[in-house]
């Protein structure tokens, strides 16, 4: 199909609320849909019509969020991906109806792995070699005349060694799946396979990192000396996303002598058991008896999100519940025989050595703070102080993630990034997370949050994951 279409030819635009413009000889046509898929098959429809009237083909540049995208279209809502330079790509595809119609050779989809080949006349013991490998020998056989015989003994002649028959397999392993975003995914649920752009690649490459399970378990400290910093949030919010992406075995740990929140934000499970049932039964859940659901009559499995919560007590005065530096290595324990994972909330007190022990046990640091001012100085502070500790206090300090959430709806960008860029300074990586009305009071999911809000936070549990590699 060859484009036939005037020179200035039709330009599209498509917007990110999913209404577009086409601008046909400088004249735009609003087109009124919600979604990107729905403006795609009236652009095609349009340009189809102009292109009955013409009897000719017509080119049109669609421009996303994503990219610029030339095609050529005919009467018929044929569509064909054109190279910039204006010649269609030779890659075409056929669409189930009622989506805009694609045609493609028989030969665009063809694999090109390589393929393993038997020689029709091979040597003795050569087995099997590739196509190219094949074409040479085949071509020395035909020209080499009579095999000359090796002075050297059989002993020292060595053998060729067979190509394994799975290699291909691991080929097809290392193949990246289609695009499902964007123009990219409408051109390949048309039939046109085309890979992702760079904002999905970024995206699956989080969600692997967040996917990998280690061997043995990790434990992160979520940390701030300030209340209401977004420590609990980002407790259950990361252990939303770890669990959801890398399946079960997380849990998320309220270690506060002062009435930690992390049950007031979460569900609750069919009892009422917090980590201080959990620390009177240590020994049996230690021991060769115990079972792995035996762990479940003290969390609390949260249903959603896939992931489970070992609460305090906040009804109950700090006096009336205090938990030791010992008490932390016996719960600890428990926890590292049943979880991969294990999410420490902490209190703000970071004198108590409830809070020092957690920072002995954790294997990654992460730092929370709001845009505001005084969560922010409290996590610098913090930093400070662990870089004064002790060397591995200092290591963990180095190699934090710091997580800025945006809790107030009118705070400025400038407010925000300047947050951002001063712990730019300070710790390893920095994720912002955007105001979202869904984390502001009562139980926390990710499924209820804005689609930005999530992505944000699983760039910041795929950056805690990267601190674990190469850990033993």
């Amino acid at each position: 199909m060859r484009d036939s279409s005037t020179e200035d030819g039709l330009h599209a635009t498509i917007h990110p609320d999913g209404s577009a413009v086409l601008v046909i000889d400088e004249t735009p046509s609003e087109i009124h849909t919600q979604h990107a898929e729905d403006a795609r098959r009236e652009i095609v429809r349009l340009t189809a019509e102009i292109a009955r009237q013409l009897d000719a083909p017509i080119r049109v540049i669609v421009t996303e969020p994503d990219g610029e995208w030339p095609l050529v279209v005919d009467g018929d809502e044929r569509v064909e991906y054109a190279s910039p330079d204006g010649a269609p790509r030779p890659t075409f595809a056929s669409a189930p109806d009622p989506a805009p119609k694609i045609t493609r050779p028989a030969s665009a989809d063809a694999d090109t792995r390589p393929v393993t080949v038997i020689d029709p006349a091979p040597t003795r013991g050569a087995g099997p070699v590739r196509s190219s490998e094949s074409a040479r020998s085949t071509e020395t056989s035909r020209s080499a005349g009579p095999a000359r015989v090796s002075a050297r003994p059989e002993a020292e002649q060595q053998t060729p060694q067979r190509e394994t028959f799975l290699t291909g397999i691991h080929d097809e392993d290392q193949r990246e799946d289609p695009a499902t975003r964007g123009f990219r995914g409408a051109m390949t649920r048309m039939g046109m396979r085309m890979g992702p752009g760079a904002d999905e690649r970024a995206e699956r490459a989080d969600q692997l990192a967040v996917a990998q399970h280690w061997p043995g378990p990790r434990t992160i400290a979520v940390v701030n000396g300030k209340g209401g910093s977004g420590k609990t949030p980002t407790t259950i919010l990361t252990g939303a996303v770890f669990a959801r992406f890398g399946g079960a075995g997380v849990l998320s740990w309220d270690n506060n002598q002062t009435r930690g929140t992390l049950g007031w934000r979460t569900e609750q499970g069919p009892h009422e058991a917090t980590l201080h049932d959990m620390l009177g039964a240590a020994d049996h859940l230690l021991s060769t008896d115990a079972q792995a659901a035996d762990v479940a009559n003290f969390v609390h499995h949260q249903r959603q999100d896939r992931f489970d919560v070992l609460r305090s007590q906040p009804i109950a005065l700090a006096s009336e519940q205090r938990v030791s530096a010992e008490d932390v290595d016996r719960i600890h324990a428990v926890a590292a025989r049943y979880y991969r994972l294990i999410i420490m909330d902490s209190g703000n007190d970071e004198s108590d050595p409830l809070w020092l022990r957690m920072i002995d046990r954790t294997d990654q640091l992460v730092v929370a703070t709001t845009s505001r001012d005084e969560h922010a100085e409290a996590g610098a502070l913090l930093l400070d102080a662990l870089a004064e500790r002790d060397e591995r206090s200092a290591q963990l300090a180095a190699n934090a993630v710091t997580v800025v959430s945006q809790a107030d709806q009118k705070a400025p960008a400038s407010e925000v990034r300047r947050v951002v860029d001063g712990y730019r300074k300070l710790t390893r990586d920095v994720v912002q997370i955007p105001f979202d009305p869904a984390m502001i009071d009562g139980h926390l999911h990710y499924s209820a949050l804005r689609p930005a809000t999530q992505r944000a936070w699983l760039a910041a549990a795929a950056a805690m994951a990267r601190g674990f590699a190469g850990g033993e």
